[in-house]
């Protein structure tokens, strides 16, 4: 049973929704976890489960579009799930809003697919010219999960006329069996629509989709230990990330001095790090040998070789490459961001 305005106005726990099967399920415990938010059910069986990290939150497993309507509702107060079914299932009014809209995994598209077998038919255009031509006899038929996105998307290319079919799992099959024409469907490798003698229109793309990190507008604008929690999932996500793509360098260097040896790594063009170096002394066992420092860098993934070839140019040596879980910097600019769409900024809340 759904819960009332009232009941979720009284709720002072918090509310996490995530994919309840598949790939996304498992995609999300592993970006959570990475994040150093590890997932814990008591029994594989049930739906509901914390993160021993946070303090007052509970995970409940859901299936995509139910996370997306019970956000919606308010029954949750935040969500993770891919953004086609946030943009399917979200609804007209703003009671769903968006956080972080780029969590780097489970990317897809949604897209139009029609027969190989339709040599002529190769843009959206093309679709509304056959549309027409067989208006006489029957619309043409999709078949989608995305209902609301695929009328829109038809109406907006003059596709005319149309009639939308559901369909629960292999959309692929529905033209060769000839129970739709064509399909509107999420795409991630294409694999699956070439085995199936499919081809996207040229033009046939809705939209692009990866994980997204999404809330109740009035959990967050009206219960303030929704927003400090949704701070904190903001600050590790952003932080993760970001240290995704950097390094952290550590290696010894011969100098006079630790500003000699800062000149020496400021006089290569990729070795400055975030914002500089940090250098410390080495302390060896022999006292006449004092003019030895440690420096430390982060450096991106790509250019971790050349930036090895740098330090060695300088007169490093003993160089140590570590992998990086967070960097965190300044406070995120998607924080921000969501202050001023919840309309926080300069409040006691968005301090």
């Amino acid at each position: 049973m759904l819960l009332t305005d009232t009941d979720n106005n009284q709720r002072s726990v918090i509310r996490l929704a995530l994919p309840s099967k598949g790939r996304m399920e498992d995609e999300t415990l592993e970006f959570l976890q990475n994040c150093g938010l590890s997932v814990k059910k008591l029994n594989p069986r049930q739906y509901i489960a914390h993160i021993p990290e946070l303090d007052n939150l509970e995970i409940w497993f859901q299936r995509t579009a139910d996370v997306v309507r019970k956000v919606r509702d308010g029954d949750i107060d935040l969500g993770i799930v891919g953004f086609d079914r946030i943009a399917e299932y979200r609804g007209n009014d703003e009671s769903v809003v968006i956080i972080h809209d780029a969590l780097g995994y489970s990317p897809c598209h949604v897209s139009v697919a029609v027969p190989e077998a339709w040599t002529d038919i190769n843009t959206m255009a093309d679709l509304a010219r056959l549309a027409a031509e067989r208006s006489n006899t029957r619309p043409l038929r999709v078949v989608s999960q995305y209902a609301r996105l695929a009328e829109s998307f038809l109406h907006d290319h003059q596709v005319s006329p149309f009639r939308i079919l559901h369909a629960d799992g292999a959309l692929e099959a529905a033209p060769q069996m000839g129970t739709a024409d064509f399909i509107i469907d999420v795409v991630s490798t294409g694999v699956t629509l070439r085995e199936n003698r499919l081809k996207e229109l040229e033009d046939g793309l809705l939209l692009r989709s990866q994980a997204t990190f999404f809330g109740n507008r009035r959990a967050l604008t009206e219960r303030p230990e929704v927003l400090a929690i949704t701070r904190e999932f903001l600050e590790r996500f952003e932080a993760h990330l970001r240290a995704l793509d950097h390094l952290s360098v550590i290696a010894n260097m011969r100098g006079q001095s630790a500003e000699e040896v800062a000149q020496k790594v400021f006089s290569q063009p990729n070795l400055g790090g975030l914002q500089g170096p940090t250098i410390s002394q080495v302390y060896l066992r022999e006292p006449s040998e004092t003019n030895w420092y440690a420096i430390s860098i982060v450096v991106p993934k790509k250019r971790l070789y050349e930036a090895i070839r740098q330090i060695r140019q300088i007169g490093g040596s003993g160089v140590l490459v570590l992998p990086l879980r967070y960097i965190f910097e300044e406070e995120p600019p998607r924080w921000q961001k969501l202050l001023e769409t919840l309309n926080l900024v300069n409040t006691p809340n968005g301090r």
